[in-house]
């Protein structure tokens, strides 16, 4: 930039200096012309006043010879005393003008009162106004001595007023000469100055016109060279911006584009008319209102000196922004365009902002892409190290459950329903199974189920809350069971594919060889490319066929306490699972999995709502660990599940408050009832004390879920707690 406004500087000093000079001469002939103007002007009121002279030296004759002529008459009359005032008034300007003239005086002009130089005279001219003045100097004193008794009745002024006519006869002829020669030399040499002037004047017009030649001569060609240089540098910077396949356009500080642009910029923003334009009409209705709001703040901070560019071009909110179709668009596709400005300095002030745009869809589709494949591959490696790690018996119960759920809650879709009873009944019936569902998939650490099953609780929350429902509300959850649907294929698929390159091992109770390193890493690394299967491949007794005994007892309380330290972890809770009983008792085939999943409810409710954080604990003179007891008991005919935790128990005047504040009672309703009535609201589908729910509660279906699941085995259901001390869940379900 410099150099630029250096080469700027270089061509235009010759310019300059030509220009003044040229003034420069203009203002010296115009000088020149005033001075000899002044001076032609001094020398005409030289000749005026040369004739003024000489014409009041014959008024002087004049008057003397009138006086001469009329003495005698009385000198008080008009007549005398009119010739005698300007015989005195004339006398005393003769004076004046002739001393004047000789010594180049001032002089007052009586026609316009102004007051004019006289010019010095010199050579014949200085002797003329000499003689002049002698002869006036020998008339004058006799004028005087007249007019000193002129009007004195008392004295006779006769011999005095002749002897100034006598003289005056003499002298006048002498005057009139001698002032004659003086106007003519002042004449000739106003005349040669007159031609003097015009020539110098001339002279001056005709060197003034010839630099003017040379001056326009030499600029133009100067001009043409820079247009040729310039036209040069255009067709260069076109040919760039032609050429280049990024957006290039500069910015000035009220956001406007500037008149050049690439040409690729037009294709990339998609839009014909840039040059001109405002940037953010240009981005206005394709990028959101805020991200367009931050990035007018954004440029307005590029514009301000005080900011360091490094730093606020972090903060660029169109770096790989989604650009929204347009209708000038034609049909493509959104993009996203990468925006990068930097400064652009004229001296040390920011002048205008460059932008640079690029076309990045293909980057940031190809990074999705990547992205989405990577977070297969993660779930694949999830699901795999879920099967490495986890009793397969487990895992055939989970994909068996999973198919189960999910066919459960497509007959609820299928089953019609129109009044808002029944809707809200298909809504809770199948938010349970959903819950379920994500409870043993949380309990497996299958997190991609779990967020699935998370977001299509969401909805399902959602729906709850809306109020009025239609039969078109759970269409959406389709794709929900057809994810879940497609990741339980996926396990199936990994587990078939493990029981195929497993080596044969001898049998061994509730046990699972080990994979060596080697064989995992092989195992992993060929679960990368497995894609999921479709929808129908998955058989309904859960497809996955590992020949290894069934789960021990052991394993399930192992799988229980996994469970819920992780829910304690995510909690930031710390809890330690205890049963004696676990071990030792069968569970009847038919209630292993109504057990399972109370199990895992109690447990997660347990942790979420009765086991208080360590400082609550420790506060309150508990151990920092929670303790959760979990026993069977078989008598007979029924089976037991008792869930005891040393919690803080059951707040009832924290449901009477969540219960009047959700609006379904009045605050003196809900005063009014009791223990009995609270509990069957905790148990109510929708209805948690939790103020913020998350992935391990707070939706309020935990303890639906388990109250029908007694319901559906025909079991009794007890619950006790103390508050701040504990509480207990006592199922009791039929053998029958």
């Amino acid at each position: 930039m410099a150099t630029i406004n250096n080469g700027d500087n270089k061509r235009y000093r010759g310019l300059i200096i030509s220009i003044a000079l040229f003034l420069s001469l203009i203002g010296a002939l115009l000088v020149f012309t005033f001075y000899t103007s002044s001076l032609l002007e001094r020398n005409t009121v030289l000749i005026d006043q040369t004739n003024q002279v000489a014409n009041s030296a014959q008024s002087v004759i004049k008057d003397l010879f009138d006086l001469d002529s009329s003495y005698g008459e009385d000198t008080s009359s008009p007549h005398i005393q009119r010739v005698l005032e300007r015989l005195e008034q004339n006398t005393a300007l003769i004076n004046n003008t002739l001393t004047a003239i000789g010594e180049g005086g001032t002089i007052t002009d009586d026609a316009d009162g102004k007051t004019y130089k006289l010019p010095s005279v010199s050579g014949s001219a200085q002797e003329n106004v000499q003689a002049a003045n002698e002869q006036w100097q020998l008339l004058e004193p006799r004028i005087e001595t007249y007019l000193k008794d002129a009007d004195n009745v008392l004295v006779d002024s006769s011999d005095d007023l002749t002897q100034a006519v006598e003289q005056a006869k003499t002298s006048s002829l002498l005057m009139n000469e001698s002032l004659d020669d003086l106007t003519n030399e002042v004449f000739d040499d106003a005349e040669r100055q007159a031609n003097t002037i015009r020539l110098i004047q001339a002279l001056g017009v005709v060197a003034i016109f010839a630099y003017f030649l040379i001056f326009v001569f030499f600029f133009v060609r100067r001009l043409r060279e820079t247009d040729a240089e310039a036209f040069a540098a255009r067709r260069e910077t076109q040919e760039i911006m032609e050429t280049v396949n990024t957006g290039l356009f500069l910015l000035d500080k009220d956001l406007n584009i500037g008149q050049q642009h690439s040409r690729a910029l037009n294709s990339i923003v998609g839009s014909d008319r840039l040059a001109g334009e405002n940037f953010t009409n240009v981005l206005r209705g394709r990028i959101s209102d805020k991200d367009l709001k931050t990035t007018q703040q954004f440029i307005e901070q590029l514009y301000n000196p005080r900011v360091k560019e490094k730093l606020v071009d972090s903060l660029n909110p169109l770096h790989k922004v989604m650009l929204h179709n347009s209708s000038d668009d034609k049909g493509l596709n959104n993009r996203f365009l990468d925006f990068k400005f930097s400064r652009v300095y004229e001296d040390k002030d920011i002048a205008r902002i460059l932008v640079n745009v690029n076309d990045v869809s293909d980057a940031v589709y190809l990074e999705q892409r990547l992205e989405k494949e990577r977070s297969q591959n993660d779930m694949q490696i999830e699901m795999l190290t879920t099967i490495l790690n986890v009793n397969p018996k487990i895992i055939n119960e989970f994909i068996s459950n999973t198919q189960a759920h999910i066919e459960r809650m497509n007959n609820i879709l299928k089953n019609p329903g129109s009044s808002q009873y029944e809707l809200e009944g298909k809504l809770n019936a199948i938010y349970r199974e959903m819950h379920s569902l994500k409870g043993e998939a949380s309990a497996l650490k299958l997190h991609s189920f779990t967020k699935i099953a998370s977001e299509a609780e969401d909805k399902l929350h959602a729906l709850q809350n809306q109020g009025q429902l239609s039969g078109n509300d759970f269409l959406q959850l389709a794709v929900h069971l057809d994810d879940l649907l497609s990741l339980s294929n996926t396990i199936a698929t990994l587990g078939e594919r493990i029981n195929r390159s497993a080596p044969p091992k001898a049998a061994t109770a509730n046990t699972q060889a080990p994979l060596s390193d080697s064989a995992l890493k092989d195992s992993v690394a060929k679960t990368a490319a497995v894609n999921s299967q479709p929808a129908s491949s998955i058989s309904t007794d859960g497809g996955l066929d590992i020949d290894l005994d069934g789960e021990s007892n052991d394993d399930r309380l192992s799988f229980y306490n996994d469970f819920a330290k992780e829910i304690a972890a995510r909690q930031g809770k710390q809890v330690q699972l205890k049963s004696t009983t676990l071990a030792q008792t069968h569970i009847p085939e038919h209630l292993a999995k109504p057990i399972k999943e109370i199990s895992i409810q109690l447990l997660r409710n347990a942790v979420v709502h009765g086991i208080e954080a360590p400082s609550v604990r420790h506060s309150a003179g508990k151990p920092e660990v929670g303790t959760i007891d979990l026993e069977v008991q078989d008598n007979g005919s029924d089976f037991i599940l008792v869930v005891q935790d040393d919690g803080q128990g059951i707040d009832y005047d924290s449901i009477r408050n969540k219960l009047s504040k959700e609006g379904r009672f009045s605050e003196e309703e809900a005063s009014q009832l009791s223990q009995g009535d609270l509990l069957k609201q905790l148990f109510s589908s929708g209805f948690s004390t939790k103020e913020n729910a998350d992935e391990d509660g707070g939706r309020g279906v935990g303890l639906d879920i388990i109250k029908a699941q007694v319901k559906d085995y025909n079991g009794k259901l007890n619950v006790n707690s103390e508050l701040g001390q504990m509480t207990r869940f006592v199922i009791t379900l039929p053998k029958a």
